[in-house]
Order: structure tokens, then C-alpha cells, then sequence
């Protein structure tokens, strides 16, 4: 799903594109910035795999998108939001690479999406958050959100359960 480029006072959350794959890999398949991902960290990238996230740009479901910074457009990290069927609610979700950690990045990252998904008529924005992610938590909770439930599942590839709390905000 292709986007508008979404403006922020810092960033531009611009459309996935294929030549962004391999930035997404080096975020969600590193072990620190990775850890609450539902996907274990590869101990190798194949060509298969990078395939298939080239891929996203040209996914029809959900709206992958790259956050950069506006003056150098530089890449500082990854955000994306899936629509409900009917409109009303927004699920989204982002990263931000460790080089840029303690910024604001994450939170005006996520500003963003919800204020595009209030132009958009939605009524709701959910997001779930690993209950160990500290400064995850600490974000969603500054815009508003209020915990509804918990989701708990196993990370792909691994042993480990993980329980999420789900957000949600109502617009």
C-alpha cells in the first residue's frame, strides 16, 4: 500500500521502497534493536530473504513506510500502519535504528501516523508493545494510548513467549 509522504516537524515517513530492504534488515534482524520483534535475528541473510522484504514495497495490505530525517533525509528508521476493512481503526507500528535512540524519533514517528490516520476518518489507533520495552511503552503512553488487553505469542524461530500489551487510542 502506497502512501503520501507523511510530513512531520523532523521527518518524512515516505512509501517502502525495494532499495530500502536492506536498511529494514539491519534493523529488525539486529539482536538489540530487534528484541521485541516477532522474528528471531538470522544468523545469515540470504538473497531469498532480502527478496522477500523488497517485497513489502509493493504490499497491498499494509503501508510499509521509512522514517528520514528532513533536512538530510537521512534513514533513521522503519514505521508501518495496517487500515481495518471499514476505515475506522489504524494498527501501526515503528523502529527506530539505535544510532538515533533518545531523539523523539519514535514518538513523532508515531505522531505522524496518527495524525494521517485522523485525516483518513479513523476513530481508533492500536498498537501493540513488547511489556519489557521500556521506552516503547513510555511512548505510547505520552501520546494518550490506554492499555485494552495483552497478546501473547512465541517469537518466530525460537523458544521464547513474549507477551504485548495492546494500545489503543481513541480519536
Amino acid at each position: 500500500m502506497k502512501i503520501q509522504t507523511i510530513e512531520t516537524p523532523r521527518l518524512y515517513l515516505r512509501s517502502f521502497e525495494k532499495e530500502d530492504a536492506r536498511f529494514a534488515i539491519s534493523i529488525w534482524n539486529d539482536p538489540e534493536m530487534g528484541e521485541y520483534l516477532p522474528d528471531e535475528a538470522m544468523e545469515e541473510i540470504d538473497e531469498a530473504y532480502v527478496r522477500e522484504i523488497e517485497a513489502l514495497s509493493e504490499d497491498e495490505d499494509c503501508c510499509y513506510l521509512i522514517s528520514e530525517l528532513k533536512d538530510s533525509h537521512t534513514r533513521i528508521g522503519t514505521c508501518s500502519f495496517m487500515v481495518s476493512d471499514d476505515g475506522s481503526t489504524y494498527d501501526i507500528a515503528y523502529c527506530v535504528h539505535r544510532d538515533h535512540w533518545g531523539n523523539g524519533y519514535a514518538t513523532e514517528a508515531a505522531k505522524g501516523m496518527i495524525d494521517h490516520a485522523v485525516r483518513q476518518g479513523a476513530k481508533k489507533v492500536t498498537v501493540r508493545v513488547n511489556q519489557d520495552n521500556i521506552a516503547s511503552n513510555r511512548v505510547v503512553r505520552k501520546l494518550g494510548f490506554q492499555v485494552t488487553g495483552e497478546y501473547t505469542y512465541q517469537k518466530r524461530g525460537t523458544e521464547k513467549e513474549f507477551t504485548d500489551f495492546l494500545y489503543e487510542l481513541q480519536l
